[in-house]
C-alpha cells in the first residue's frame, strides 16, 4: 500500500446545524420541548450562538483560516412557518448565506433536515403523520430555487439517529446518548420515503449532488458472536447505508464504536478514556465508518465525511483525535476509497441537543457577547488543510497557553485552491 496525497478538490471544511448555532429557533418541535419541560433537557438553546445574524463572521472565520468548505443547515421550521405557506424572506436570507461561501471562495454543502421538525408538524403527529412526506416535498419545493450552484445537499442529516430519538420519546425521554434499543421502524420508513422524494426533486438542479449522512456507530464484536453483531449492525447503521445505494454520495459521520457483548451493548467503563460526552475516545472510528460504508455499499457510491469530532475541553486532545482520525482516513483513501471531503464536526462551540457542556467547537463564543474566540486547534487544523501531508508527518502540538486573538487573520493567500474545490467530480479514485 502507498500513502496518497489528498487529491486536489478534496473538501476541507467545518460543519453547523441551524438549531444549534442561529437562535431563537421558535418553530421548531426542539424550541417547543426545550421551554415546556416534555423532552426532560437540561438546558434551553435560546440565542444560542445568535449564528443566524452572525453568520457573515462565521464565514469568515472558516476562510481565514484558509478551509474550503461550509456545512450548514436550512431550517425547515423558518421557511415554512405554517403548512403551505412558505416564507420568501426566510428562503432569500439561506440564499445569502449560500451566495456569501461563494464570495469567500467556499463551497457550500447544506443539509435540508438536522433532527428538527416544524412543531406543527409534530403537533399533526411527526413523521407518521399521514401528511409527512407531501409536507417535506413541499419544503423541498420551496428551498429549489435558492440551491442553484450547490454542489452538495444532504436530505436528512443521520436519519438513524431521528428514528432512534423517536423510539426513545415514545418512551418518554429524549435524544439518546447511546444504543438503547431499535430505532422506530415507522419513522424509518418514512424517512426512506421522504429521501426519495426528495433526490427525485433535487434532481432537477444542473450540478447538483444529493444524499443523506449515516451516523455509523461503528458495532464490533465483543462477545455477541458474528450473526447478533451483524443484526445490531444492520437496524442502527446498515440498513441506512443500503437506502444510499444509487445515491450521488453519502455523508459518513463517525465519533466512536459500539462494542457488541454477549449481553448487550458495553458501555464505556471508569478505565475507558471517554470523552465529555461519555463517548469511548475512540479516533479510528472515521477510518472503520469509511471502510464499513464503502464496503457496504459496494464501493459504488463516493463518500463525504460531514461529521467527525470530539467533545473535549483539552483543546491539544482535539487537535491528536482530528490527526488520528485523519491520517486514518488517508490510509482508507490510499486504498482506493472514494472520499470527496472532510467536514469536522464543529466549526463552533454550540448548543448540543440539550446541554451547552459539551465542546466540539473550533471556535469559542461567548454566550453573552457571542465573542468567537479562535482555539488553536482551529489554526492547526487550518495548516493540515494548507498542507496535509506536511501537518500529518509532525507531530501534534498545540500550546494550551496560546490563546488567539479572534481579530486576527491567517494570510489569505495561502488557503487552498477554491476553484477547484467547486467541482464536485474532482475527488479521489473513481
Amino acid at each position: 500500500m502507498t500513502t496518497a496525497s489528498f487529491p486536489p478538490g478534496f473538501l476541507w471544511g467545518a460543519s453547523t446545524s441551524a438549531h444549534q448555532v442561529e437562535g431563537n429557533n421558535v418553530g421548531s418541535d426542539f424550541w417547543q420541548a426545550e421551554n415546556d419541560g416534555s423532552w426532560g433537557l437540561a438546558d434551553r438553546s435560546g440565542d444560542a450562538c445568535d449564528s443566524f445574524h452572525r453568520w457573515p463572521e462565521d464565514l469568515d472565520l472558516v476562510r481565514d483560516l484558509g478551509l474550503n468548505a461550509y456545512r450548514f443547515s436550512i431550517e425547515w421550521a423558518r421557511v415554512v412557518p405554517a403548512p403551505g405557506r412558505p416564507s420568501p424572506a426566510t428562503l432569500a436570507h439561506y440564499r445569502r448565506i449560500i451566495e456569501g461561501c461563494g464570495e469567500r471562495g467556499l463551497t457550500p454543502v447544506v443539509t435540508l433536515h438536522h433532527f428538527t421538525n416544524p412543531a406543527w408538524l409534530t403537533a399533526e403527529g411527526g413523521w407518521t403523520s399521514k401528511d409527512a412526506i407531501a409536507h417535506f416535498t413541499e419544503y423541498v419545493r420551496a428551498v429549489l430555487p435558492v440551491l442553484d450552484g450547490v454542489p452538495w445537499v444532504c436530505t436528512i442529516n443521520e436519519p438513524n439517529m431521528v428514528a432512534f430519538m423517536a423510539a426513545s420519546r415514545k418512551r418518554g425521554g429524549g435524544a439518546p446518548a447511546a444504543y438503547l434499543g431499535p430505532p422506530d421502524a415507522e419513522v424509518t420508513a418514512a424517512l426512506t420515503r421522504a429521501h426519495a422524494a426528495a433526490r427525485d426533486l433535487l434532481a432537477a438542479v444542473p450540478g447538483l449532488r444529493s444524499g443523506w449522512t449515516v451516523a455509523n456507530q461503528n458495532v464490533q464484536d465483543h462477545g455477541a458472536g458474528p450473526d447478533r453483531t451483524a443484526e445490531i449492525s444492520y437496524l442502527i447503521d446498515d440498513q441506512y447505508l443500503d437506502v444510499a445505494k444509487g445515491d450521488d454520495f453519502v455523508g459518513v459521520q463517525a465519533y466512536s464504536r459500539l462494542r457488541a457483548g454477549e449481553r448487550g451493548p458495553l458501555l464505556p467503563g471508569p478505565d475507558d478514556r471517554r470523552t465529555m460526552t461519555g463517548w469511548e475516545y475512540y479516533p479510528q472510528a472515521l477510518e472503520d465508518a469509511v471502510r464499513h460504508t464503502d464496503a457496504r455499499l459496494g464501493g459504488s457510491t463516493p463518500l463525504l465525511v460531514t461529521e467527525n469530532g470530539i467533545a473535549t475541553g483539552d483543546d491539544g486532545e482535539r487537535v491528536a483525535y482530528t490527526r488520528e482520525a485523519v491520517a486514518g482516513l488517508r490510509r482508507a483513501m490510499a486504498d482506493g476509497i472514494d472520499v470527496r471531503g472532510y467536514l469536522h464536526w464543529s466549526l463552533l462551540d454550540n448548543y448540543e441537543w440539550g446541554s451547552w457542556e459539551p465542546t466540539f467547537g473550533l471556535v469559542a463564543v461567548d454566550r453573552t457577547t457571542f465573542r468567537r474566540t479562535v482555539k488553536p486547534s482551529a489554526r492547526w487544523f487550518g495548516r493540515l488543510a494548507r498542507d496535509p501531508e506536511a501537518t500529518l508527518a509532525t507531530e501534534a502540538e498545540v500550546d494550551p497557553e496560546a490563546t488567539v486573538d479572534p481579530e486576527a487573520k491567517v494570510d489569505p493567500e495561502a488557503t487552498v485552491d477554491a476553484g477547484t474545490a467547486l467541482d464536485p467530480d474532482a475527488g479521489a479514485g473513481a
